[in-house]
């Protein structure tokens, strides 16, 4: 498994390119139209793009990437907040250019994508609908956290949908996750071993 960070420019989240053969790949999060030439310059297809929920700030290529050919998924609970429901003219003056969402999912589900296995957690807290995804390819597994796990902090739970005790519920079910590398929607890798002995997740 490789994975590429693509990292913002101005307010946006992390975007993560992930590739089993170096040619289809998946994009976690297509946070900026200028990700499918960050893509072309690696080599890389977008074959799918799974938003880890429907903030602005974390689906604002999905338009450039569907025109590439990318099919866009996202949370079930979160479709309407994605499409219809969004901050980002008040919070940042940014227009989300129109994008179709073809495939929801939710709790449990699991996809077999570009030769990766992607298991669906859901972690609401951030957003009603926030999940996570557990990465696998062989022996290796990572978690992509979105905006529920930071290093050394967690999501914010103050906008529309957010629930602070359902983010404290879904610590604690990460907190029980055999330890593996967490990639965030904002900021650096971390792992889950870490957050529990910095206090973040519980032990």
């Amino acid at each position: 498994m490789q994975i590429f960070t693509i990292w913002p420019q101005g307010f946006a989240s992390n975007t993560y390119l992930v590739t089993a053969d170096g040619v289809h790949a998946i994009a976690i999060d297509a946070a900026q139209p200028r990700i499918t030439q960050e893509a072309e310059a690696r080599g890389l297809q977008i074959e799918y793009v799974l938003l880890t929920h429907g903030h602005f700030d974390h689906i604002g290529g999905c338009a450039a990437a569907q025109r590439m050919g990318a099919k866009i998924g996202c949370p079930a609970r979160d479709r309407e907040l994605a499409l219809h429901n969004n901050l980002g003219p008040e919070m940042a003056g940014e227009e989300v250019e129109p994008f179709a969402v073809d495939f929801c999912y939710g709790d449990g589900d699991t996809f077999q994508l570009c030769g990766l296995e992607v298991r669906v957690l859901a972690t609401p807290g951030h957003t009603g609908g926030s999940c996570c995804f557990l990465v696998t390819e062989g022996n290796e597994t990572v978690l992509f956290a979105g905006d529920t796990l930071f290093r050394d902090d967690v999501g914010r739970t103050d906008l529309p949908t957010g629930d602070f005790f359902a983010l404290k519920k879904s610590l604690s079910l990460l907190a029980k996750l055999k330890n593996c590398t967490v990639y965030p929607g904002h900021g650096m890798p971390t792992t889950l071993d870490e957050e529990k002995e910095n206090g973040i997740l519980p032990q």
